[in-house]
């Protein structure tokens, strides 16, 4: 069995790659290096070379707050052409199962808490995601469309905020986990304040990416409808808590500053992990404070080989 997984190379592709390291199903990680899936025709030749079975569709043009907010235009354009030539060439050369990775900053930005699969199209997204979040979203409705046309088996899962290692900690377009890593890691190394942008007051679930991982490898298995699943732990932590614990782990509490001319993006996008549990039971997540642990500590011993 082919088991194709795009974005292989990433954050969650690495997870995938940990998941399943032993498995019997034969495994294509696929880079961008490999294949530009912006291009259909690069596409359709991959797809054509592998003949895959299965396919998890992770790769996403992907960032932290400000390279949302700065680039849109390329937000939208590159994460709708992906899904649309992944998808077009999963229906053309009949792949028996898809699953698609989205996000929580899809769902509306004013909405009741916490949020369900139900809320995806009950409002606009926080403006300061806006592009990603409707290619996002409109990924969400492509599927559904191959699905109902095509008897397609598409699934849409929806990660909150993904962390660990093989993380990219750009200071200017990581996530905020891996980004304040970094800064952290550099502050203390030039003895300078720890910033944190922002009043650090906002709220966020974070799913450890091997977690995340076991969830997609659950569901591609064991999970024969098409709605949407939200992948998250019931936790909520803010901003200026993780900057603390990640200071900790540096032994730099002392140091930090937040700097409130930044701003802070979506106060809180609490999800529901209640249909994950019903059919995952007996899912394990990483506390967060392990999970922090572990990824500075790959991220301080790869330092010189990290994406940054």
């Amino acid at each position: 069995m082919n088991i194709l997984i795009t974005g292989g190379s990433g954050l969650v592709g690495k997870g995938l790659n940990e998941v399943f390291m032993n498995s019997e199903n034969n495994c294509i990680f696929l880079s961008s290096k490999d294949c530009n899936l912006i291009d259909y025709k690069e596409t359709f030749q991959l797809f054509e070379k592998i003949k895959p079975d299965y396919v998890i569709h992770c790769a996403a043009n992907v960032g932290g707050l400000f390279k949302n907010m700065n680039n849109k235009v390329q937000m939208f354009e590159d994460n709708m052409l992906m899904t649309m030539n992944v998808f077009k060439c999963c229906h053309y050369f009949k792949v028996k199962k898809v699953i698609n990775l989205l996000s929580t900053c899809i769902f509306p930005d004013k909405v009741s808490y916490p949020i369900n699969e139900n809320d995806l199209h009950h409002g606009p997204p926080h403006f300061s995601n806006d592009a990603y979040a409707y290619a996002k979203r409109n990924g969400e409705i492509l599927a559904q469309a191959y699905n109902n046309q095509y008897n397609m088996n598409i699934i849409n899962i929806i990660p909150t905020n993904i962390y660990g290692k093989h993380d990219n900690f750009s200071l200017k377009d990581g996530h905020v986990i891996p980004a304040l890593i970094h800064k952290c890691y550099l502050a203390k190394k030039e003895k300078k304040p720890f910033v944190i942008c922002g009043s650090g007051t906002p709220l966020r679930q974070f799913i450890y990416n091997i977690d995340l991982a076991n969830c997609i490898k659950h569901i591609l298995f064991h999970y024969d409808q098409k709605e949407s699943i939200i992948c998250s732990p019931n936790d909520e932590v803010s901003i200026g808590e993780i900057g603390k614990k990640i200071a900790q782990l540096f032994n730099y509490e002392e140091h930090i500053v937040f700097d409130t001319s930044f701003s802070d993006g979506q106060f809180k996008k609490t999800a529901s992990n209640k249909k994950l549990l019903s059919i995952y039971p007996d899912i394990q997540f990483t506390s967060l404070d392990i999970g922090l642990k572990n990824s500075v500590q790959w991220f301080i011993e790869n330092y010189n080989q990290v994406r940054k």
